[in-house]
């Protein structure tokens, strides 16, 4: 029978550990993808940088419409002044009123405004090919960290089942010891064996910690404490990759990704450059239309002169012009020719960029290849390593069970099963990343 007391206490820790499990949301890594994409600040940056080139591009497509400006003036003046009236210079003082409105649209500056307008696009299109871009370095950062963390648990666990089993085979040993089996240094030794253990279990757990660390701060999360992430079920690494795919894989993969396009429209925009450059070598020729008119008043009335109405005074005065303006560019201290020059140069500049990021993305795709194609191997030989190392470790187990060897050769051989165990676990996380890169360079969404 419990007591009372009793019975509040495991309610509690029922409770609290309820509480705890539903706290503690697991997240998944497409979970974590997703919120990273939502909520990273860099990434909102470089979205507002594209709303700029939009905001740039609007801008560029009106520039071939006419503008239209309108301008009043009220003025005081005290002396000598042209009288709208009579048309002569008087001494009086009046106020005056004018008001014009004028328009003007370029017919044609050597196509510069519809190449700045179709650069501009260009330019818009590079910029959501750089978000993209930052979204795929963003996932991949994600996946590591996210791989990393089933590492870490992987290692724990495996260190918390190593201490349990010498904490088991510190009980055995004592037991012998008292019976008489075995010498107290057999026991000794077993404890050596047991701390060094725990400290095994402690640093693993450390690192697990520090991967989770490094995941919630790629998140921006600063809740830590209920958040774990969701251990998928992998039950086989698959077939091992078809070597020599490296060409394949970068056909493929120069066609999707974003820093590939981003580099080419960039050719592109710089080519455009070049024709907005050129473009002023050519004459410009625009067409203009304009309005004014103005009114006076007399601040102090005159009996000899009546003053027309205001309205009268507008109408009266009204001016308008229509013309075309043509400007041929003969020298300007070699401001076009220098234009060009540079225009050219930073078109050479973008090709040499695009060949650059080709480069870049072969070499990844060739050294994820040659680094997955490693890890498969390292696994099966680490496999294979780990099956013969178990059945000597179980051998030697009984061997020491029944005081037929020694402690120095049980823990060497627990101890080179340790170490093989979590070779095989990083051969394994080691190889799912690789295969997880290729696949991503083949246009295969993250996922595990």
């Amino acid at each position: 029978m419990l007591t009372i007391k009793q019975s509040v206490a495991t309610i509690a820790v029922i409770a609290f550990l309820s509480f705890s499990a539903k706290a503690q949301e697991l997240w998944s890594l497409q979970q974590c993808i997703e919120y990273a994409l939502d909520n990273n600040i860099q990434l909102k940056q470089q979205e507002l940088n594209v709303k700029i080139t939009e905001n740039q591009l609007i801008r560029a497509k009106h520039g071939v419409y006419p503008n239209l400006n309108a301008s009043a003036n009220h003025n005081y003046s005290f002396g000598r002044s042209t009288n709208y009236i009579t048309n002569q210079k008087e001494r009086s003082d009046i106020q005056s009123s004018s008001m014009s409105i004028s328009t003007q649209v370029t017919l044609f500056n050597g196509f510069q405004l519809t190449n700045s307008k179709r650069q501009e696009a260009l330019n818009l299109q590079a910029s959501l090919s750089d978000v993209e871009g930052l979204k795929n370095n963003i996932s991949l950062n994600i996946a590591a960290a996210y791989l990393q963390i089933l590492f870490s648990e992987e290692i724990v666990e495996s260190s918390r089942m190593q201490l349990e089993l010498s904490t088991m085979q510190v009980e055995r040993t004592r037991m012998l010891v008292d019976a008489g089996s075995l010498p107290e240094g057999n026991l000794m030794e077993m404890e050596a064996q047991r701390a060094s253990d725990e400290l095994q279990l402690v640093n693993a757990q450390n690192q697990l910690d520090l991967a989770y660390l490094t995941l919630t701060q790629l998140l921006d999360i600063r809740d830590t404490e209920n958040f774990a992430v969701q251990k998928p079920q992998i039950e086989s690494l698959g077939q091992e990759p078809i070597a020599n795919q490296t060409q394949n894989i970068f056909d493929q993969a120069q066609l999707t990704l974003p820093q590939i396009q981003g580099a080419r429209i960039r050719v592109q925009s710089a080519e455009k450059g070049v024709q907005i450059a050129k473009g002023a070598q050519s004459p410009r020729l625009s067409l203009g239309a304009n309005y004014g008119t103005g009114a006076q008043h007399l601040l102090r009335s005159n009996p000899l002169l009546s003053e027309d109405p205001f309205l009268d005074q507008i109408k009266d005065n009204a001016n308008t012009g229509i013309g075309l303006n043509l400007s041929i560019p003969i020298f300007n201290g070699s401001q076009v020719r220098t234009s060009i020059s540079n225009a050219r140069i930073n078109l050479e500049n973008t090709r040499l960029s695009l060949e650059n990021e080709k480069n870049y993305l072969f070499k990844e795709i060739q050294q994820a290849q040659a680094d997955a194609m490693a890890a498969f191997k390292k696994y099966i030989a680490t496999e294979k390593n780990l099956n013969a190392l178990q059945e000597a470790f179980r051998y030697t187990e009984q061997r020491f069970s029944l005081g037929l060897a020694n402690s120095l050769d049980y823990t060497t051989s627990k101890t080179r099963l340790a170490k093989v165990q979590a070779e095989l676990v990083s051969a394994k996380y080691e190889y799912i990343f690789k295969v997880k890169i290729l696949d991503f360079y083949k246009g295969i969404p993250l996922s595990i």
